[in-house]
C-alpha cells in the first residue's frame, strides 16, 4: 500500500498488555519462580506436591470437552506421571537424580501451576508483576519482525499507558445510554445497541449474534465465573470494565478498582491515534466475533457513527504440517526456529506464494516450494548480472537493435506488469503476483537461452529491466532489503547456500593463518602468535564465523552471530574469573611468605624473651633455664628449647642472606 500504490499510511499497533490469560499465565509464572526459589524443599515433599496437583488437573482433563485440548492436558498428565517414576526409581538406585529432579520439574510446571495459583492465586497484587511477561513477549515479538524485515509501526500503544483514556472512553458510551454499571463492572448493552435504529450488532459475524461459547472465551477466564455472568443484563453483553478480584491488576475508577476488559482496549487505542474512524483494520479470521463485532459496536456507540472500521483485513489461519497450530494447544514453531531453518526471505516468499486471507500451511513441502521460488528467480538474476559484467555498459555497444525475440520478450514484460498491478488491485494478491513473476523469469531464460543457441548477444538492458522490476517488486514485498543492488544481495540473511559460498574464502584465509603460526612458532614470536589469535577470538565471532585450532588444524563452523557473541562473553568471564584466582592465589602466597619472613626474622636469641608468662630465667643464648615458678628447666625440656632454637638460628641465618643478597651486600 505504501511503497506500490503510494497511500499516505500510518500504522498503529496495539499491545493488549493487560488480558486475562496474560495475568493469569503472569501469576503461574511468578508462583512458579517462587516456588522454585525455596531451597529448603526436599525431593519426597517435591514429589508429594506433584501427586496433590495432579488430582485437581485430572478433573479438570476429564471435565474439559475441546477433543484437542483434552489431548494436551492428557499428554501432560502422562509425561508427569512417567517423570514421577523415574525419580522415584532414581531415588532407590541413588544414581541420575539431579537429572531426573530437572525432568520432573520440567513436566510438571503446568501442573504445579494451575495448583500453586489455586492456592496463592488471590495473594499477588502487585501490578508490576503482571507486567513483566508482557513487556518480555513485546520485546521477543520486535526482535523476530526485525529478523523477518517487516516494517514496524508508525504509532505503539500499551493498554497500560491508556487507562485513563480507557475509563474517559467507557464513561462516554455510559452517557450515550448504550453501557450500565453493575457490582463496580461496566457491561455493553447489546440489546439497546442493537434495537437501535442507527446502528446494527455483530456486523461481521451476524449469524454468531448469540453464540455463548464464544461470548464467553471473548470475555477470558476470569470473566466467566457464575456471579459474573449474574452481573449481566444479558448473556450477549460484555465488559468494557472489570472490576478487579484478589489476584488481579487494579487501577482506580468511578466505579472502583478494576481493568479494562479485552475488547474496549483496541477501540480506545487506535481511536485516540486514528480518530472517529479507521481506513482499515487488520487481525486474525478468528477475531471477527466477539472481538472485532464487539470493537466496532462500542466505539460506534461512543461516536455516535456507524462506521469506525471501513475495510477489515481478516488474515488466514496458519497450520502446522496440516494440524491446527494454538499456543493455548502447545502446538506451534516460533519463529526463531523457523529462522534456525530457514532464512527470513524464504519465510515471507512463503507467506507471498500463498493468499493472505488463507489457511496457510507450514511443512517442509511447502518451504521446498518457497526455496525452489527463490532458486528460480535468484539463479535468473545472477543470469543477468553476467550478461551486464560481460556486455559493454557505456557507449555505442551498449545499445542493440530490438527484433522479433526482443519485442516478443518486451510484450510478455508488459503483459506480466498489467496482470500484476491487477492481482494488486483485487484485494493485494499475492499469489497471483508471485506466478506472474515466475512466468516473466521463464519466459527471459528461454529468451536467453535461444540467444546462447543462435551464439548472439542477449539484450542487456531489457534484460536489466525485467531484473530491476522482479528487485522492485520483491524489495516492496520486502523479500530484498531495500538498496540500489539487482537481485538477492548475499548479506540479507543467511541463505541456504551461505555456506557453498563463503567457505572457499575462509579455507584459504584459515590455511594462510596456520603457515603463519607455523612460522611464528619456529621464529618464536609470540606477538605474531597473538595476532593470530586475536583474529580468532575477536574478529571472526563478529562475522558469524568460528575457528577451531584442533592438533594443529583449523576446523571453520559458521554459527549464529549471538551465539559467538556468548561464547566470547562466557570466554572472558572464565578468563577474568582465572585472572581472579590467580592473584588470589599470589596475595595468599605473598601473605604466607610474609608471615613465614616475621618469624624468620626473629633473631633466635630474642625468640624466646617474649614468653615471661613461661619463664623466668634465661642464659647468656636467650634460651630459658628456669620456668615460671622458678624451677631449673629439666634436661629433657631443655633439649627440646635447643631444638627450636637451632631451628629458629637457621630460619633467621637465611632470611639475613636473602636480604643481604637483596641490598647487595655480604
Amino acid at each position: 500500500m505504501q511503497d506500490y500504490f503510494k497511500y499516505d499510511i500510518v500504522y498503529c499497533m496495539n499491545i493488549t498488555d493487560i488480558d486475562d490469560k496474560i495475568i493469569k499465565r503472569a501469576r503461574q509464572s511468578y508462583l512458579w519462580e517462587k516456588y522454585l526459589s525455596e531451597s529448603s524443599r526436599s525431593d519426597d515433599q517435591l514429589i508429594a506436591d506433584i501427586e496433590t496437583a495432579e488430582k485437581p488437573f485430572s478433573i479438570k482433563c476429564s471435565a474439559e470437552t475441546d477433543p484437542d485440548k483434552k489431548n494436551m492436558l492428557e499428554k501432560m498428565l502422562t509425561n508427569v506421571n512417567k517423570a514421577l517414576t523415574d525419580i522415584k526409581g532414581a531415588q532407590k538406585s541413588k544414581q541420575n537424580i539431579d537429572d531426573a529432579r530437572k525432568n520432573l520439574l520440567k513436566n510438571a510446571k503446568d501442573v504445579m501451576s494451575d495448583w500453586l495459583d489455586g492456592k496463592h492465586g488471590s495473594e499477588v497484587t502487585d501490578n508490576s508483576i503482571f507486567a513483566e511477561l508482557p513487556k518480555k513477549f513485546e520485546e521477543e515479538y520486535h526482535e523476530d519482525m526485525e529478523s523477518l524485515n517487516v516494517l514496524p509501526p508508525d504509532v505503539l500503544t500499551r493498554v497500560s499507558e491508556y487507562i485513563p483514556e480507557v475509563i474517559e472512553f467507557v464513561q462516554k458510551i455510559i452517557d450515550n445510554d448504550f453501557a450500565y454499571e453493575s457490582n463496580s463492572s461496566v457491561y455493553f448493552n447489546t440489546m439497546k445497541f442493537s434495537n437501535d435504529p442507527n446502528h446494527f450488532y455483530a456486523k461481521l459475524v451476524p449469524e454468531a449474534f448469540g453464540d455463548s461459547k464464544a461470548l464467553q472465551e471473548g470475555e477470558g477466564d476470569l470473566s466467566i465465573s457464575a456471579d459474573r455472568l449474574g452481573e449481566k443484563k444479558s448473556l450477549n453483553d460484555f465488559a468494557l470494565w472489570k472490576a478487579s478480584k484478589p489476584g488481579e491488576p487494579s487501577w482506580e475508577s468511578p466505579w472502583g478498582k478494576g481493568r479494562p476488559g479485552w475488547h474496549i482496549e483496541c477501540s480506545v487505542m487506535a481511536s485516540m491515534i486514528l480518530g472517529e474512524s479507521l481506513d482499515i483494520h487488520t487481525g486474525g479470521v478468528d477475531l471477527k466475533f466477539p472481538h472485532h463485532d464487539n470493537e466496532m459496536a462500542q466505539a460506534e456507540a461512543h461516536y455516535g457513527n456507524s462506521h469506525w472500521v471501513r475495510y477489515f483485513i481478516h488474515s488466514g489461519h496458519l497450520t502446522i504440517a496440516g494440524c491446527k497450530m494454538s499456543k493455548s494447544l502447545k502446538n506451534f514453531i516460533t519463529i526463531k526456529e523457523a529462522l534456525s531453518k530457514y532464512s527470513s526471505r524464504q519465510l515471507r516468499l512463503l507467506y507471498l506464494l500463498h493468499s493472505w486471507k488463507d489457511t496457510m500451511d507450514y511443512s517442509d513441502s511447502t518451504m521446498e516450494a518457497a526455496m525452489t521460488f527463490e532458486k528460480h528467480v535468484g539463479e535468473f538474476f545472477l543470469t543477468v548480472k553476467d550478461i551486464l559484467r560481460n556486455q559493454p555498459s557505456k557507449g555505442f555497444d551498449s545499445y542493440q537493435k530490438w527484433n522479433d525475440d526482443e519485442m516478443s520478450l518486451n510484450e510478455k514484460f508488459s503483459e506480466k506488469k498489467v496482470a500484476i498491478h491487477s492481482a494488486l488491485c483485487d484485494s493485494i494478491d499475492t499469489k497471483s503476483t508471485m506466478e506472474c513473476i515466475r512466468d516473466l523469469v521463464t519466459t527471459s531464460n528461454v529468451y536467453i537461452a535461444k540467444k546462447a543457441s543462435e551464439k548472439s548477444l542477449p539484450n542487456r538492458l531489457l534484460l536489466k529491466n525485467i531484473a530491476k522490476y522482479i528487485t522492485s517488486m520483491l524489495q516492496i514485498f520486502g523479500a530484498i532489503e531495500k538498496s540500489e543492488d539487482l537481485g538477492f544481495p548475499h548479506s540479507s540473511g543467511r541463505s541456504a547456500n551461505v555456506e557453498e559460498l563463503v567457505m572457499p574464502y575462509l579455507n584459504t584465509f584459515a590455511n594462510f593463518r596456520e603457515d603463519v603460526r607455523q612460522v611464528a612458532r619456529q621464529q618464536k614470536s609470540s606477538e605474531i602468535l597473538k595476532l593470530c589469535d586475536t583474529v580468532r577470538d575477536e574478529t571472526l565471532p563478529d562475522l558469524g564465523v568460528r575457528l577451531e585450532d584442533i592438533e594443529g588444524r583449523t576446523v571453520i563452523k559458521l554459527v549464529d552471530k549471538e551465539t559467538l557473541m556468548k561464547e566470547k562473553e562466557e570466554r572472558l568471564r572464565l578468563e577474568e574469573q582465572k585472572r581472579i584466582e590467580k592473584e588470589k592465589k599470589k596475595q595468599e602466597a605473598e601473605k604466607a611468605k610474609a608471615a613465614k619472613d616475621a618469624i624468620a626474622k626473629i633473631p633466635p636469641s630474642e625468640m624466646f624473651l617474649n614468653e615471661k608468662d613461661k619463664y623466668s630465667a634465661f642464659g647468656d643464648d636467650g634460651i630459658p633455664t628456669h620456668d615460671n615458678e622458678g624451677k631449673p628447666i629439666a634436661k629433657a625440656q631443655l633439649k627440646k628449647l635447643k631444638k627450636l632454637y637451632d631451628a629458629q638460628e637457621k630460619k633467621y641465618n637465611e632470611y639475613m642472606s636473602r636480604q643481604c643478597t637483596a641490598n647487595g651486600t655480604s
